[in-house]
């Protein structure tokens, strides 16, 4: 934990996908003062068809990308949403995908919901301070 998980259509090389992973992970552990040795991210391609949002009432499904953070509980909705801007950017430079096609939904987490063995156990407490 944390886990950055990105639900595409389309499939990426990946030198590619390396590149995404490496700029959000430590986009994530700067703006979220975050061990980046904590960070996962998954690229998942579920290909053509696999995601889809219908943009307007009434009109049909438009294939759509989704990133679902699981993140530390605490964290200012302030900070998620600069967070959530700049990960979508990076998406949007590497990837080229379209930001009105893409959403981010975050889940919140304490840290003894997130266990790293190689890293002494759960995750220590965030701070208000912190940041």
């Amino acid at each position: 934990m944390p886990y950055l998980q990105l639900d595409v259509n389309e499939h990426y090389p990946t030198d590619v996908k390396k590149q995404l992973a490496t700029r959000m992970a430590e986009t994530y552990a700067r703006m979220m003062s975050v061990d980046i040795r904590r960070i996962s991210v998954a690229i998942r391609e579920l290909g053509e068809g696999g995601v889809w949002r219908i943009p307007e009432a009434g009109s049909e499904p438009t294939p759509v990308a989704l990133m679902m953070l699981d993140i530390r509980q605490g964290r200012p909705a302030e900070l998620r949403m600069e967070l959530a801007k700049a990960l979508c950017a990076h998406c949007i430079e590497i990837l080229g995908l379209r930001e009105d096609r893409l959403n981010v939904e975050f889940t919140q987490h304490s840290g003894d919901e997130m266990y790293h063995p190689a890293l002494g156990g759960f995750s220590p407490e965030w701070s208000p301070g912190e940041h």
